[in-house]
C-alpha cells in the first residue's frame, strides 16, 4: 500500500523524529544525503527542497546546478540505532530539474524509465540480490586494515569471531527497517560474509541494496570493524560478488515459467538469457565498474569469467536455479557489490527486454565445468570471456547501443569519462608487485 505525504508526516510525529535525511545516489553508486529538520519535512514532501547539483561528482556543470529532491513517501524509515528522543529518519529521493522534469543524471530515474518500458510490454521485474562483504579490523587510529579476526569458512557455525555478533546485529537492524532476511552466513574467505534478503520489485530492491550497504557499514563501525564492499580486497582468496536473481512477471504469473517445456522455462526466459548473453560484455562495465572488479573475475575463485549459461552447474555467467513455478529465475553471477544497483538492474533489464523483443536465442547450455575446459574446448563451443579489465569493458560499452540507451546520454557520457580517468590513473601507477618483481632483477 502506497504511503501518502500525510502518512509520512504522521509517522514522523509518532516516532518523535527530529531530523530527516533526504538520500539519493550519485552515478557511481555512492549514497549522498541532505539533512533537514522535521519542520521542513512537509516542504520536502512537496518536492520543494533545492540543492546544488554541481557539488555532486558526475551530476551537472556549475551553470545548471539547481536541482530538486523529490522524496518517495514509500521509502520513509526511522533509523533503529538512534536515541528514541529525537530520532532520525530517511526518505529516498528522485532528482528533478528546476523545470520539473526528471533529471536524466539520476540513477533512480534511469531505472524507473527502463521499468516503464517493461511495463509497456506487460512486465514487472523482481530482483533478489546476494551481497557479500568483508569485515576487517581497524588500526589504532581507526583506519581499516585488511586483517580479519576469524579463521571460519563457508557456513561455519563456530562463534570464533567478532563478525558473528556484528552480522547478527546487522540482520536485526535490517529486519527493523522492513527487510525480509532469507539467509545470513559466513562465506568462503576469512572475514567474508553474506546476507540475502527476499526478492522484491526491482526499484524497491535497488533502494534496499543502498540501505543495506549503509546499515552494514554503520553496524560494523559500532563493533569496531570496517565493512567493505570492495570486490577483491585480498589477493589469493575469493572476492565479493552480488549475484542478481531476476524474473519477469505478467500480472501474478511468473513469465519465465512454462510447465509444458522439458526444463520448465518459457520462450521469454530463453530470449531474456539470449539478451543478457548478447550484451554481457557491455553490461560488465556497469555491474563490474572498478579497476578492482576485474581482480575478482579470474578463474579459480568461484567467480564467473565465461559467457555461458546452465541449469546444472555454477561455473557459467548465468545459472538457472532449480526451484521452478513462481520461483523461476535467472541468476546473473558477475555483478559485484561496488556497482550502482539502479544502473546495474536497468542495464540487465534492458538487455533482457532486447532479447524478448528481438527473439534472441541463447546458445545451448553448457553443463560441463567451464573452469576445467581447455582454451580449444571453449573455442569449439564458442564460449567467450568477459572483459579482462575495466578498459576493455568500457570499450565494449561504447559499442553497445542497447546498453547505452538504458543509461541515457547524460549518465553514459559522465560514467565513461570518469572511468577512463580511473583506468588511466591506475595504468600509470607503479604498483608494489612491480617493485617486488623487477627492482632487484634489473
Amino acid at each position: 500500500m502506497a504511503l501518502t505525504k500525510e502518512d509520512v508526516i504522521q509517522m514522523a510525529a509518532e516516532a518523535n523524529v527530529k531530523f530527516v535525511r533526504l538520500q539519493f545516489t550519485d552515478i557511481f553508486g555512492v549514497l549522498k544525503n541532505v539533512a533537514i529538520t522535521v519542520e521542513q519535512l512537509e516542504k520536502a514532501l512537496d518536492g520543494e527542497m533545492m540543492f546544488d547539483g554541481s557539488s555532486i561528482e558526475g551530476f551537472v556543470r556549475i551553470e545548471e546546478s539547481d536541482m530538486y529532491l523529490k522524496p518517495d513517501p514509500n521509502t520513509f524509515a526511522v533509523f533503529p540505532w538512534r536515541p528514541r528522543e529525537g530520532s532520525v529518519a530517511r526518505l529516498i529521493c528522485d532528482i528533478y530539474n528546476a523545470d520539473g522534469a526528471p533529471f536524466s543524471g539520476c540513477p533512480r530515474n534511469t531505472l524507473k524509465r527502463v521499468l516503464s518500458e517493461a511495463a509497456e510490454m506487460g512486465y514487472t521485474m523482481n530482483v533478489g540480490p546476494e551481497a557479500e562483504f568483508f569485515l576487517f579490523l581497524t588500526d589504532e587510529s581507526g583506519r581499516p586494515t585488511t586483517i580479519t579476526h576469524d579463521k571460519a569458512g563457508y557456513f561455519d557455525l563456530t562463534p570464533v569471531d567478532l563478525g558473528e555478533n556484528a552480522r547478527r546485529d546487522m540482520v536485526l537492524t535490517l529486519e527493523e527497517l522492513g527487510f525480509e532476511i532469507e539467509a545470513s552466513h559466513h562465506e568462503v574467505a576469512p572475514g567474508q560474509h553474506e546476507i540475502d534478503f527476499k526478492y522484491d520489485d526491482a526499484l524497491d530492491i535497488a533502494d534496499k541494496i543502498m540501505t543495506f550497504k549503509f546499515v552494514v557499514r554503520t553496524i560494523a563501525q559500532r563493533h569496531g570493524l570496517h565493512a567493505t564492499f570492495m570486490p577483491k580486497p585480498v589477493f589469493g582468496i575469493a572476492g565479493s560478488g552480488m549475484h542478481m536473481n531476476q524474473s519477469l512477471f505478467k500480472g501474478e504469473q511468473n513469465a519465465f515459467y512454462d510447465p509444458t517445456t522439458p526444463d520448465q522455462l518459457s520462450a521469454e526466459a530463453y530470449y531474456y538469457i539470449g539478451g543478457l548473453i548478447k550484451h554481457a560484455k557491455a553490461i560488465a562495465a556497469i555491474v563490474n565498474p572498478t579497476v578492482n572488479s576485474y581482480k575478482r573475475l579470474v578463474s579459480g575463485y568461484e567467480a564467473p569469467v565465461y559467457i555461458a549459461w546452465s541449469a546444472a552447474n555454477r561455473s557459467p555467467l548465468i545459472r538457472i536455479p532449480s526451484k521452478k513455478g513462481m520461483s523461476t529465475r535467472i541468476e546473473l553471477r558477475n555483478p559485484d557489490p561496488a556497482c550502482n544497483p539502479y544502473l546495474a538492474i536497468a542495464v540487465c533489464l534492458k538487455a533482457g527486454l532486447d532479447g524478448i523483443k528481438n527473439k534472441i536465442q541463447p546458445p545451448p547450455p553448457t553443463d560441463k565445468n567451464i573452469y576445467h575446459m581447455t582454451p580449444e574446448e571453449l573455442a569449439a563451443e564458442n564460449i567467450e570471456s568477459l572483459p579482462m579489465n575495466l578498459y576493455e569493458a568500457i570499450k565494449e560499452l561504447q559499442k553497445d547501443e542497447v546498453v547505452k540507451s538504458a543509461l541515457g546520454d547524460h549518465i553514459y557520457n559522465r560514467f565513461v569519462e570518469a572511468k577512463l580517468i580511473e583506468w588511466d590513473r591506475y595504468r600509470v601507477q607503479v604498483h608494489p608487485w612491480e617493485l617486488e618483481e623487477y627492482l632487484e632483477k634489473f
